[in-house]
């Protein structure tokens, strides 16, 4: 039996989609519940890999950006 782990899985689910499908995929999981995180997470990847240098820099800037002008999440202790 072929067991899938939750990378392929979410390979899987994406892979035929339309660029706007894919669009909805990101819109509707950003903001949403924590279980999306992992999906998004993949999907990142998959930029990022298939990015180049000048675009990963690009995209660390923004994220450097966004991290330097929102403040951290409280910490529970």
């Amino acid at each position: 039996m072929n067991t899938l782990n939750l990378r392929q899985a979410i390979i899987q689910r994406v892979h035929d989609k339309s660029e706007e499908e894919l669009n909805e995929v990101i819109e509707s999981s950003i903001g949403n519940d924590e279980r999306t995180l992992p999906g998004l997470g993949v999907l990142f990847e998959l930029i990022w890999q298939d990015s180049d240098p000048s675009t990963q820099k690009q995209l660390v800037g923004t994220l450097h950006n966004h991290l330097v002008h929102t403040e951290p999440p409280l910490q529970r202790q």
